[in-house]
């Protein structure tokens, strides 16, 4: 039986219990013949020529620099490019310090409570108040002409920044099984007693209709597959239909006929490349002469030790090569399958009291105040931390931990400032 709508994934059971334990002990086993995924930064942005990807075999005709190229390219309108839109390419969000990484650039996201407190997406005026956009919270920064930029009423007064994820490495991310997430939650709960429990959500996936999976990809883990990611984004961030998300949020000052991502000569779409670019991604690199000093190795010492590594999870393995993932969309390939890869985050739901408001997933109204754990990897190369990039420094990213982090944050304050130091060098190798 198909579900239709996301649920959430239940772990009080004496069954699941059972079977989660099966799970790490089968992970345990299967880690006995995997091996580290490859990792670096070798995406320069514009300058494909000189990528290197991971090994991912690519389909006929294609290569992985033009994968990159497309990921690169500037849209225009004449190529679907808004009404309403935040960026003309892919990269422009993703790009710190190359291609298919992260950035110090927000979206904008709003809405409001009803009467029973239940979040509702807003209802935005464009066009002098004669047209509106509505069912999705994102609002636009940018627009194709003045007709059609969206502004936010007063009524709206949930309103939230979230920071361009990075996406390097997201193909083993999406490579690991649902079980092993799963796993992960129900031993944060043992471990805590209860303190800390990651949420797992079943999610639509768009190129399966009617099937779902454990959602693992933006800030409330809304998509489970990278092309329904990837989908969703070119939609929302940029204004391009496709064959995922074939409708545009408004007509207005609109020209082309949608679906505008059309098949090339080698019959893959934009989004097409845009996952298989994301796919040969190789993992973020630690900075291996730092990580090797003693003060980090303290520091990673200290992380365990006051339980950052609770949620930040060092180590995952990806699932066996050959498992066919994403409602039997994507089979994972070996350059995927069997791979250790060091992310520092759990990629589940977790409170820790800086909860923008905000539902994404619909008929799961507890996710509001939820965000997923920020995968830690390529720490190094930001500025700015936390999902609204409001932190100026790890030591108030820190701070800011509360809800379910709150015992955590204690114990970091009880560290004396040598060791705080130590914690930080630790955090800046990765």
């Amino acid at each position: 039986m198909s579900i239709s709508r996301p649920r959430k994934v239940l772990y009080n059971s004496c069954l699941f219990t059972a079977l989660a334990v099966l799970a790490v002990g089968l992970a345990g086993i299967a880690e006995q013949s995997a091996i580290e995924a490859p990792a670096g930064f070798n995406t320069p942005s514009f300058n494909g020529a000189q990528s290197v990807s991971n090994g991912i075999t690519e389909p006929p005709g294609d290569t992985f620099a033009r994968d990159q190229q497309v990921y690169e390219e500037n849209e225009s309108v004449q190529d679907g490019l808004g009404p309403v839109y935040n960026a003309t390419s892919c990269v422009v969000c993703h790009q710190n310090p190359n291609s298919g990484a992260a950035s110090q650039i927000t979206e904008l996201r709003v809405g409001h409570n009803d009467e029973n407190g239940n979040f509702v997406n807003p209802t935005i005026f464009i066009n002098d108040g004669m047209n509106t956009i509505t069912g999705r919270s994102i609002v636009n920064d940018r627009a194709i002409g003045p007709q059609a930029q969206e502004h936010i009423p007063a009524t709206e007064n949930i309103r939230a920044l979230r920071a361009a994820l990075n996406t390097l490495g997201d193909g083993f991310v999406e490579a690991i099984n649902d079980d092993t997430l799963k796993a992960i939650g129900e031993s944060q709960a043992q471990e805590t007693g209860g303190r800390i429990h990651g949420e797992a959500i079943e999610v639509p996936i768009f190129e399966a209709p009617g099937q779902t999976r454990v959602g693992r990809f933006g800030w409330k883990d809304q998509h489970s597959s990278l092309l329904s990611f990837i989908a969703d984004a070119y939609l929302n961030e940029m204004g391009i239909t496709n064959r995922l998300r074939p409708t545009d949020v408004t007509t207005v000052l609109k020209t082309t006929k949608d679906p505008e991502d059309q098949p090339d000569d080698i019959g893959l779409a934009d989004i097409d490349h845009f996952a298989q670019f994301i796919r040969g991604t190789m993992v973020p690199p630690r900075d291996a002469t730092l990580a090797a000093t003693p003060a980090a190795r303290q520091g990673q010492q200290l992380f365990t030790r006051i339980g950052c590594s609770t949620c930040h999870v060092q180590s995952i393995t990806t699932a066996p090569t050959g498992t066919v993932i994403d409602g039997g969309m994507f089979t994972v390939p070996q350059a995927l399958g069997d791979k250790i890869i060091h992310p520092y985050g759990d990629f589940l739901l977790h409170d820790i009291g800086t909860g923008d408001g905000i539902v994404q997933t619909t008929g799961l109204q507890e996710t509001a105040n939820k965000l997923r754990t920020a995968p830690l990897w390529g720490l190094r190369t930001k500025t700015r931390f936390m999902h609204d990039l409001k932190s100026l420094s790890l030591e108030n990213a820190i701070e800011r931990h509360k809800g379910e982090a709150h015992e955590t944050e204690r114990r970091f304050d009880e560290l004396s400032p040598e060791e705080r130091a130590a914690l930080i060098i630790f955090l800046n190798s990765l």
